[in-house]
């Protein structure tokens, strides 16, 4: 893959993944969101997409997720309705967006953990030593790059918010996408809740 900085342009409005897609169980929504795109229109102008390599799902009944003891104010996005985004703040440095799935007041989401940029975003090019296929390789450095923090929590995932989903451009073959224990949490750690693209280099390293 070629990587080219980016210039300001005018939002690309293709085909979007609407809320509705989304309202089902996040078990469901995480593998069919490899391979979907990852759109974020920055304020200043550039238009950062990624393919989403790596996701995680998270459910209600789930030791391991958020909505586990119920509704609190950090997690309020996460009982919203399906097709917004839920964005924490882990160990007070790093950022992390979720899909919301499932209807209202359910608290189900997906964490996208990894993107495979098309090109690189501007500020990031230069960084010495900074390998472009690694520059979103965890739900970190891709919050980083997209310029994404709390102020998009509870987000519609629409062009209007300048962040989006778009379906696959083509399909997968299910034996391309790999299923596998979540990384990174104590809780809950035997569900097979993860899912990435075989042979990615964006992948996330556990």
């Amino acid at each position: 893959m070629v990587y080219d900085k980016f210039v300001p342009n005018k939002p690309d409005l293709r085909e979007r993944i609407e809320p509705s897609w989304c309202d089902r169980p996040s078990i469901q929504v995480a593998p069919d969101l490899i391979g979907c795109t990852l759109v974020r229109q920055l304020p200043n102008g550039p238009l950062i997409r990624g393919k989403i390599v790596e996701t995680e799902s998270y459910a209600p009944d789930d030791p391991a997720c958020h909505a586990y003891r119920g509704q609190s104010r950090r997690n309020a996005s996460m009982f919203g309705p399906p097709g917004h985004s839920y964005v924490y703040l882990i160990y007070g440095l790093y950022h992390c967006l979720n899909v919301v799935t499932e209807p209202a007041g359910t608290g189900s989401a997906v964490l996208i953990r990894s993107l495979d940029l098309e090109t690189i975003p501007p500020g990031l090019a230069d960084l010495p030593h900074q390998k472009p296929h690694r520059i979103a390789a965890g739900p970190g450095k891709l919050c980083r790059a997209l310029e994404i923090d709390r102020r998009l929590d509870g987000a519609l995932y629409a062009p209007k918010s300048g962040l989006w989903l778009e379906p696959r451009r083509e399909p997968i073959p299910p034996t391309m996408i790999t299923q596998t224990t979540r990384i990174g949490i104590t809780k809950a750690a035997e569900q097979p809740w993860r899912w990435y693209l075989q042979g990615n280099l964006a992948v996330s390293k556990g």
